[in-house]
């Protein structure tokens, strides 16, 4: 089964914003990444609600919506509002998960978690079958560019031997770092999806580059 790539818009051009996601609904991309940060959870400010609003009008794939931020179940409404497929909330940000989960689930989105490169795998345990997916971060989140930490593969394997332990169908994705190289290990090792930011919007064709990455 080949992979699902999700082009992170956050490496995009934000000067030709509207050209770059027409690009990747040109693609065989399956979903688009879309991170939110409050600079307050990470060190860093991305796109407000306004600017999503925009993204999902001219979007043709589904919404794979990460974010990075405190409380973020206080934007459930918003996010649901923009047709969102997938609401990914980090394991750090969330005191009551299992309430947030299930608050996103009755929203009508896919719940996902995701778990930062220093918190481990086994956290996640007792609330693996309520998960649509898991987010593995393979760089600190924040930034783009970064070099990818190499124990995200053996996360891999872990979180793919819990899901397969308890019987859940819980999707494996991975977000830091992800090229050819790097993205053929975690297919490799068990990852179902891949978000790739520098490695599509930097290549010198970047259609031809998810098209790559869809067929590790």
């Amino acid at each position: 089964m080949k992979p699902i790539i999700a082009p992170s818009l956050l490496s995009a051009d934000f000067a030709y914003l509207a050209k770059d996601i027409e690009m990747v609904n040109k693609s065989e991309a399956d979903w688009l990444h879309i991170d939110i940060m409050d600079g307050v959870f990470v060190p860093n400010i991305s796109f407000g609600f306004p600017v999503l609003k925009y993204v999902a009008e001219l979007t043709e794939k589904p919404l794979d919506v990460h974010l990075m931020i405190v409380n973020p179940e206080k934007f459930i409404p918003e996010v649901k509002a923009l047709g969102v497929h997938t609401m990914n909330v980090h394991f750090e940000a969330c005191t009551h998960l299992h309430r947030v989960v299930q608050q996103i689930r009755d929203a009508g989105m896919h719940p996902a978690v995701t778990l930062n490169p220093a918190t481990p795998v086994v956290l996640l345990k007792d609330i693996i079958k309520d998960l649509y997916m898991v987010l593995l971060m393979s760089v600190n989140p924040g930034f783009g560019g970064q070099k990818f930490i190499e124990h995200t593969v053996e996360k891999v394997r872990e979180l793919r031997q819990l899901i397969d332990s308890t019987g859940a169908q819980t999707l494996i994705e991975v977000d830091g770092g992800v090229n050819l190289e790097t993205g053929y290990k975690l297919v490799e090792a068990g990852a179902d999806a891949l978000v790739a930011g520098n490695s599509v919007f930097g290549a010198a064709n970047p259609q031809g580059m998810i098209h790559q990455l869809k067929n590790l």
